[in-house]
């Protein structure tokens, strides 16, 4: 696997970074997905904190057992030297065969200070 673009970022490098995410999170391969997270990253998905790659690969894991044919979509949104924000949609079934599709936008801090 070749490193990811790195800041500053231009219209071009940011979305070949956003492109990059988008294809490993729809490889819904969570150990993939963790290694491109520090060792000691935090996270926080509504209610949940976790810390750490391993736990980021079993929340993966348990998220992507409950949410079949996972599918994110990346874009650009905005960007300015080392920071990117991005908006996404994600969509995915439950084993009834409900469909849902889940809009969001992630901005990292101090973005548009």
């Amino acid at each position: 696997m070749s490193r990811p673009p790195l800041p500053p970022f231009t219209a071009e490098t940011a979305a070949q970074k956003a492109r990059l995410a988008e294809d490993a999170w729809n490889t819904r391969d969570p150990a993939r997905v963790a290694l491109a997270y520090t060792a000691d990253s935090h996270w926080r998905n509504r209610a949940e904190f976790l810390q750490g790659r391993e736990a980021i690969e079993a929340f993966l894991t348990r998220k992507w057992n409950r949410e079949l044919d996972y599918r994110l979509i990346k874009e650009v949104w905005a960007f300015h030297k080392n920071r990117i924000a991005v908006r996404f949609a994600y969509e995915w079934h439950d084993d009834s065969g409900h469909w849902f599709r889940a809009p969001r936008l992630q901005t990292p801090p101090s973005l548009f200070a």
